[in-house]
């Protein structure tokens, strides 16, 4: 009886606490509990206004992920088949480093075939010439930065199996799309080595996010994708030796902070892709961008993807 007392006589000290914690007092009596604690309603509504706003793309497809946890940040008709370009040559880098026993500085002689290959085509290049002793790392380097079709040929032409060229390029073409069956790439089929393909060479943003993510484990990926610009010494059919000087098409790189690949690609059928990683504070995001309508419109799209990604 003397605590109740007590309580009653430190009143005036009681209505105080009451006062400052928000409860209200109305004709001598505290409001109850819930009142109090209860948040007022503009603070919902700063909360709302807070979050990221999606952004407008001009490419026709689009997709970003969280490249941690797998979790879909953005999407953009993400699973709708579009062709490549030589965002296809993430996969045949992709073939190349899951070979078993891969040795990257063995050397490959380049064939007049390939050279003769890219001429026909009118395909971008990595100027390699016949003869020369290149290896498999630094036709890697070739494949993604100056997005070369010859270096796709070269590795097409040392990693299928088959007693002629014809065969061998089939057959790593058909590693190509087993590799996307095993990684579950269901609106994905590859017909060609490097993009330039025959009708059948399509992806989708949502596949091509999700064959990245799967290269990115590879640290000879992550290091070659990542690269602005590289100098490689490479050995003369006449046993001296000479300098290959490449740089990346991927423009993010050095402009855009935290970027860390992935891969460019344009053709007539494809117009401009992009597919795209950035790491900041911890947080990789990741995507892809087909069917833009410029190289600066699918710069400008990544970038407007990856700020939203970095956002959410």
């Amino acid at each position: 009886m003397k605590l109740g007392i007590k309580g009653i006589r430190r009143g005036p000290a009681t209505v105080t606490v009451a006062l400052t914690t928000g409860a209200l007092i109305a004709g001598g009596a505290f409001a109850s509990t819930a009142q109090a604690a209860a948040p007022k309603a503009p603070y919902f509504a700063k909360a709302r206004a807070a979050a990221p706003k999606a952004p407008s793309i001009v490419a026709k497809g689009g997709f970003v992920m969280n490249n941690g946890t797998g979790t879909t940040l953005f999407t953009k008709a993400a699973d709708t088949r579009r062709s490549t370009g030589s965002t296809t040559k993430i996969m045949t880098a992709r073939v190349v480093l899951a070979q078993k026993g891969l040795n990257l500085d063995s050397k490959v002689t380049i064939q007049k075939a390939y050279s003769d290959y890219i001429v026909s085509k009118g395909a971008s290049s990595a100027r390699l010439i016949v003869g020369d002793k290149v290896t498999v790392r630094q036709l890697l380097y070739g494949l993604m930065l100056p997005s070369g079709c010859d270096a796709a040929y070269a590795l097409a032409d040392k990693f299928g199996s088959g007693s002629t060229r014809a065969a061998r390029v089939k057959s790593f073409i058909g590693k190509m799309n087993s590799t996307a069956k095993t990684l579950g790439l269901k609106n994905t089929h590859f017909d060609s080595f490097d993009g330039i393909g025959n009708g059948s060479n399509y992806s989708t943003p949502r596949d091509l996010t999700k064959l990245a993510s799967s290269a990115m484990k590879y640290s000879t990926f992550r290091s070659v994708v990542k690269t602005k610009s590289t100098k490689q010494k490479v050995t003369t059919k006449s046993g001296g030796y000479r300098y290959m000087s490449w740089t990346n098409t991927n423009k993010l790189l050095g402009t855009y902070s935290g970027a860390i690949g992935v891969k460019t690609g344009s053709g007539p059928a494809s117009k401009y892709c992009l597919v795209f990683a950035a790491t900041r504070n911890g947080k990789t995001v990741i995507g892809t961008v087909l069917t833009s309508t410029s190289e600066a419109n699918r710069t400008s799209d990544a970038k407007k993807l990856m700020d939203y990604g970095f956002k959410k």
